[in-house]
C-alpha cells in the first residue's frame, strides 16, 4: 500500500545532497530499508531520532521514518520529502501519525517496495524536474513527422538543453540515418529488449550514440526485435528523469509499447499536410491517439489545397493549432540535419520550445 498526502517532491537542490536519512529503531524494518537502499544504489544515514543539530534533518533529500519512530519526531521542523514507512497493513493510526510529522507519503512494506526503490534511486541520481516530453506523429504516411521530430531535437540541443531523441517506429528506417549518424557508436533499441524495473538515467545517456550534440535511441539494421512494454516504460522513464527535453517519433499505430510511450508524453504533435485526404486520414489517427494522450495538437504542413489553411485544418480536426511547419530546402540533398541554423524549420522549432518553456514554468 502506498498513499500520497501531498504531491510535493524534494527540489533539485535537495536532491544534490545525495544520501537519504533513515529514522527507526525497528531492526527488521531497518534491514528492509537498507536492502532497498542498496538496490537503488544509495548509501543512507541511520538515526534513532532527529539528528543532533537538526542540520541533517533539514538537508537530507529524503527521510524514511519508521512507524515506530513517528512519535519521537512530533517536535521536528516540518519539511518536504518525508515518508512514513511501516509493515502493519491493519494499522489504523498510521495516517494520524503521518499528519503529525508532516509526512508526504505513507508506505507499507512489502507492497510499496518498488515505489520506494524508485524514489530512493531518484535521490541517488539527483533528479529534479523531469524532461519535457513531446511526441510527433504523422497524420498520414509521408507527412514529415520524422523530419519535424529531428528538427525539434536538433534545435533543443542547439539551445543548450540536454536532449534525447527516441525513435519509437521500428519500421521508419532509423532516425540516426536521417541525422547522418548511423555509424555513431552506441546502443540501439534491441540492446534494451530485456530491460525491466528501473534503468539508470545516467547510464542510459552515456550508452547512446551522440549526434549533433544530442543523444539518439534508434533501431539497428538487423532483424526486427520486439521491445516488451516493460522495457519501453523503463527506458523512456530513465530518459525523462535526466531532465531537459525528450522528443519521440511515433508510429501511426498504437500497440502496447506505444501506449506506454504515450502515457509518458506531456504533449503530442500531429503533423498534417493541408490536403483533404490527409485531413481525413489524420482524423482517424487523432481519434485513436486522443483516447490515450492528454494533450494532442496539430502542426500543419503546406502547400495548401484550395479552401484550406492551417486554422481550417485545426478546426476540422478539433485540435489546438501549433502552427504551420515550413518546408526546408536541401534536406534530401545532404544539406545537413533537419533544423539547420537560421533556416525556416529551425525558427519554427525555436518558437515552439520558447512557448513550451513558458508553459513548463507556469505548470
Amino acid at each position: 500500500m502506498a498513499g500520497a498526502i501531498t504531491d510535493d517532491r524534494p527540489s533539485a537542490a535537495e536532491g544534490r545532497q545525495g544520501r537519504p536519512l533513515i529514522v527507526t529503531e525497528d531492526v527488521e524494518l531497518l534491514d528492509d530499508l537498507l536492502r532497498l537502499c542498496a538496490a537503488a544504489g544509495a548509501r543512507p544515514e541511520v538515526h534513532h531520532g532527529v539528528p543532533e543539530g537538526r542540520g541533517r534533518w533539514d538537508t537530507a533529500p529524503l527521510v524514511l521514518v519508521g512507524n515506530d519512530a513517528a512519535r519521537r519526531l512530533r517536535g521536528a521542523a516540518r519539511r518536504r520529502g518525508v515518508v512514513l514507512v511501516g509493515k502493519d497493513q491493519d494499522d489504523s493510526g498510521v495516517w494520524q501519525r503521518a499528519v503529525e510529522i508532516g509526512a508526504d507519503h505513507v508506505l507499507m512494506l512489502p507492497d510499496g517496495e518498488q515505489w520506494l526503490v524508485d524514489r530512493i534511486a531518484d535521490v541517488a541520481e539527483g533528479v529534479g524536474r523531469p524532461a519535457l516530453t513531446v511526441g510527433v506523429v504523422g497524420g498520414r504516411g509521408g507527412a514529415g513527422a520524422s523530419t519535424l521530430a529531428c528538427a525539434l531535437a536538433v534545435t533543443s540541443a542547439r539551445r543548450g538543453t540536454r536532449t534525447l531523441l527516441v525513435d519509437a517506429d521500428p519500421l521508419g528506417g532509423g532516425l540516426d540515418v536521417l541525422l547522418g549518424g548511423e555509424g555513431a557508436d552506441g546502443l540501439r533499441w534491441p540492446a534494451f529488449a530485456a530491460s525491466r524495473g528501473r534503468v539508470g538515467g545516467g547510464a542510459l545517456e552515456e550508452s547512446l550514440p551522440e549526434v549533433h550534440a544530442l543523444r539518439v535511441l534508434s533501431w539497428d539494421r538487423g532483424d526486427a526485435v520486439a521491445i516488451p512494454p516493460q522495457a519501453v516504460r523503463a527506458v523512456l522513464a530513465a530518459g525523462r528523469r535526466r531532465g531537459g527535453a525528450v522528443v519521440v517519433d511515433l508510429p501511426r499505430r498504437i500497440d502496447e509499447g506505444v501506449a506506454e510511450t504515450l502515457a509518458q508524453l506531456d504533449m503530442g504533435l500531429l503533423v498534417v499536410p493541408a490536403e483533404l485526404r490527409a485531413v481525413a486520414a489524420a482524423s482517424r489517427v487523432a481519434s485513436a491517439f486522443g483516447m490515450v494522450l492528454r494533450d494532442l495538437r496539430v502542426a500543419v504542413r503546406g502547400p495548401y489545397a484550395p479552401g484550406l489553411d492551417d486554422h481550417e485544418v485545426a478546426r476540422l480536426l478539433r485540435l489546438p493549432l501549433v502552427g504551420e511547419v515550413p518546408t526546408e530546402a536541401g534536406l534530401s540533398d545532404g544539406g545537413g540535419p533537419p533544423g539547420v541554423p537560421r533556416g525556416p524549420l529551425a525558427r519554427f522549432c525555436e518558437g515552439f520550445w520558447e512557448r513550451a518553456a513558458v508553459r513548463g514554468e507556469a505548470a
